[in-house]
């Protein structure tokens, strides 16, 4: 499970930028297309938390859905996968725009 892993990435990123301040929420995005499960990230949250500056904190998570542009008829379109076909034209050659997203987007701690 890299849900781990990733989880602790947060927390240490979100330890850093609260300089010994005790944290109270974190919020995060994750992309549709990102591989990333948010329920394992809530899983894994509670025990990679314990015994820091973040335990018992609140944390809210954003899903960011799938969105490509299409390079044949220039348009946007939903994406529910990485590899997917133009809503509009059926065309295969789709750049993702959005979606893979993985960022903590607000912090909050003590003052």
């Amino acid at each position: 499970m890299h849900e781990m892993a990733i989880t602790q990435g947060i927390i240490d990123l979100c330890l850093e930028h609260a300089v010994g301040r005790r944290i109270h929420s974190i919020d995060v995005e994750i992309g549709e297309l990102s591989s990333v499960v948010p329920e394992a990230v809530e899983f894994c949250f509670e025990a990679c938390s314990r015994d820091t500056l973040l335990e018992g904190a609140r944390l809210v998570i954003s899903r960011v859905p799938g969105k490509g542009l299409c390079m044949d008829c220039r348009l946007e379109t939903p994406l529910s996968e990485l590899y997917g076909a133009c809503g509009h034209c059926g065309s295969n050659r789709v750049t993702v725009v959005a979606g893979e997203e993985l960022r903590v987007r607000e912090i909050e701690v003590d003052d």
